[in-house]
């Protein structure tokens, strides 16, 4: 997957002939094939004008042929390009080969045009019913969908990856197969683009896409969320890598390739980043070390496994497997938080796992006032903290609870007793309807929390009641949320995108902060969205959903590392695009 790029960039001229030559080739076939048949038609009524060619035709000939011509109503070609009367006209490609060394582009309509439809069909079987923009008025919950000729028919969501080349005059999208659509002028790209952003829009907040209901949805002082394709690169030039020389750049993106191609065995549950000498992947069977490197990480071939002999987790199945991992004590020993129901994120324990040995050491329930409660997400009190021998304390997040456990009993530390009760320490039970997902923290201690409507909320390390920032969301909801050490960079995942979100802004005496330490109001720039391209989206199979997108530790200086199914991906800071796409699974 992590050679298909090149081939998506750009297609190549020798799939793409200008759209002008198309047409003029088409006209003048057409017309040579006009005059072929008006010549057959005067020489089957005028049989004897064959043998007196060589001598030219007569006048009443000529006069003949001429009339017959212009009853055929021919449209001669002009030395300008010719334009189609076609409303919304476009040429469709389709990429064939997958990841095969036979891969390419193929043109799949020489001359098609696309529609929009409003409908409530749930796959958009009718669209071809219904005129562009038209809306098929039935009863129920209805939503757009993108028609091209007979071939595709998609809803307008994130699910079709797609993205734009604008000095291409081209989108490339996901749907049954990976397609490309290419605009005979750059203002029919233009409007093609605004009009699936507000469909986009329209689709996900069920409301029309309008200045005001924008304003609505994201809030005055983040209008500028509404297209975040749109940023600002000004705002990003402290995320910029030094500059490589390209022959240097392509042998660490090919050492990159062969230091992820590991087994993972299993599907990967969650990845854990390491300060040391480790990192560790959680999969379906146990957890795989990897070594920490310049470049990335690199698998050891070491696995702790989850099974009755070496641990207190039974057989392995969905409802022991554990879907976070948390580093403590100088990274000697993970704590691994477990679903209690199948189905269900939320846990009422955690298991102390000791690195070296590969055991269990101690089994923890969660508990407030006498009472059994769950969590959803454990973190580490701040970014740092992982390092610290003898830390004893963790942060919890559950729906609507955010909150701060600590391992040592009140009758001094706990060792070895069965099921033994965190103390809850301090905390903040919301009022429903917050939904957290997930949160992470900085090398102060202050706090990130991402939802379920995509809001990513700051809170500072001195209250855990009030954010001093919210971020609104962008219709998906925030799986996994990681910060930089200094605060000043989050990301946010979600299960088609990446949210990447500077959180530095001047205040009105000029001083440069960050979103935990004061309210950014409107000085807020835009995020930036990292995506697969719809050809790795395509090839790593249906389902795909990325998993808890890392900074390499401990600041955005050089990668962001995440899983996408049963691949490790890294994201290099200097191109502001998912450049490589690794193996990391069967």
């Amino acid at each position: 997957m992590g050679t298909s790029q090149s081939r998506e960039d750009r297609i190549s001229e020798s799939d793409t002939e200008s759209d002008s030559d198309y047409y003029e080739e088409e006209d003048e076939d057409q017309y040579d094939d006009a005059k072929k048949q008006g010549s057959s038609s005067v020489s089957g009524t005028r049989p004897s004008d064959s043998s007196s060619s060589s001598s030219g035709p007569t006048d009443s000939s000529s006069l003949d042929i001429e009339q017959k011509l212009k009853a055929l109503k021919l449209k001669y070609p002009s030395s300008s390009s010719v334009t189609p009367k076609m409303k919304n006209a476009v040429k469709l490609y389709r990429h064939i080969g997958g990841n095969t060394p036979k891969a390419k582009w193929i043109v799949s309509d020489k001359m098609t045009s696309y529609k929009f439809v409003k409908t409530s069909s749930a796959n958009g079987e009718d669209i071809g019913d219904y005129d562009d923009c038209e809306e098929s008025g039935e009863g129920g919950e209805s939503f757009w969908f993108l028609g091209v000729g007979t071939k595709v028919k998609a809803r307008v969501s994130t699910d079709m990856q797609l993205k734009m080349f604008g000095d291409q005059r081209r989108v490339d999208f996901v749907s049954n197969g990976v397609w490309a659509l290419k605009f005979l002028t750059d203002e029919d790209y233009r409007k093609f683009v605004t009009r699936f952003q507000d469909y986009l829009f329209e689709n996900v907040y069920n409301i029309r896409a309008s200045e005001e209901n924008r304003v609505k949805v994201y809030g005055k002082d983040f209008i500028g969320w509404a297209n975040p394709e749109a940023a600002d690169d000004s705002m990003w030039e402290d995320a910029e890598a030094p500059p490589e020389e390209e022959e240097t750049q392509g042998k660490r993106n090919t050492d990159l390739t062969e230091e992820f191609e590991e087994v993972a065995n299993g599907g990967v549950q969650s990845l854990t980043l390491g300060a040391l000498d480790n990192s560790f992947l959680v999969n379906d069977y146990g957890v795989q070390v990897y070594r920490n490197m310049e470049r990335g990480i690199h698998g050891k071939g070491v696995c702790v496994r989850f099974d009755s002999g070496n641990s207190k987790f039974g057989s392995g199945s969905s409802q022991t497997t554990p879907n976070k991992a948390l580093l403590m004590r100088a990274e000697t020993n993970m704590m691994l938080m477990s679903p209690a129901k199948q189905g269900k994120p939320n846990s009422t324990g955690v298991k102390q796992l000791d690195i070296e040995s590969g055991k269990i050491v101690t089994e923890w329930k969660f508990e407030k006032d006498g009472t059994e409660i769950t969590m959803r997400d454990i973190t580490n009190d701040t970014k740092g903290s992982q390092l610290d021998p003898s830390e004893s304390t963790f942060l919890g997040l559950d729906d609507n609870r955010l909150c701060q456990w600590d391992m040592r009993d009140r009758r001094g530390i706990v060792q070895n007793i069965d099921s033994p009760i965190l103390e809850w320490t301090q905390g903040h039970q919301f009022s429903r309807g917050t939904n957290f997902q997930c949160f992470a923290t900085t090398g102060d201690g202050s706090i990130v929390v991402g939802s379920l409507d995509g809001k990513i909320r700051l809170y500072s390390k001195t209250s855990m009641r009030m954010a001093k920032t919210a971020f609104p969301g962008l219709g998906s909801p925030i799986t996994h949320v990681d910060v930089s050490y200094d605060g000043k960079w989050i990301l946010g995942t979600t299960d088609t995108y990446l949210v990447l979100i500077c959180t530095l802004f001047t205040d009105k005496n000029g001083l440069t902060k960050t979103g935990f330490s004061g309210r950014m109001g409107n000085k807020i720039p835009a995020p930036r969205l990292l995506k697969l391209t719809p050809l790795d989206s395509h090839l790593a199979g249906k389902d795909n959903k990325f998993h808890g997108g890392h900074f390499s530790w401990v600041s955005f200086t050089s990668h962001i590392i995440t899983v996408f199914l049963r691949f490790l991906i890294v994201y290099k800071t200097k191109s502001h695009c998912l450049c490589c796409v690794l193996f990391a699974g069967n």
